[in-house]
């Protein structure tokens, strides 16, 4: 279940990087529903999907997912 502290980018920086939802989850090697999942937030990504989201990304986790006050 998604996490109310969790804040995401995902969204923005798979679109600036000139991804779908299902490229982004061919280079990540999950599916397309986890994507739109952690997208929306439904779900809170483990250390490990951050850390694949962030490498196709070509960016840091920081970078996608930050703790909200």
């Amino acid at each position: 279940m998604g996490d109310a502290r969790l804040g995401s980018r995902l969204k923005e920086a798979r679109i600036s990087a000139g991804l779908t939802q299902q490229g982004l989850a061919d280079k990540a090697g999950v599916s397309r529903k986890t994507i739109n999942t952690v997208e929306n937030g439904v779900f809170t990504p483990s250390t490990l999907l951050a850390l694949e989201l962030a490498r196709a990304l070509g960016v840091t986790v920081e970078d996608l997912f930050f703790l909200r006050d």
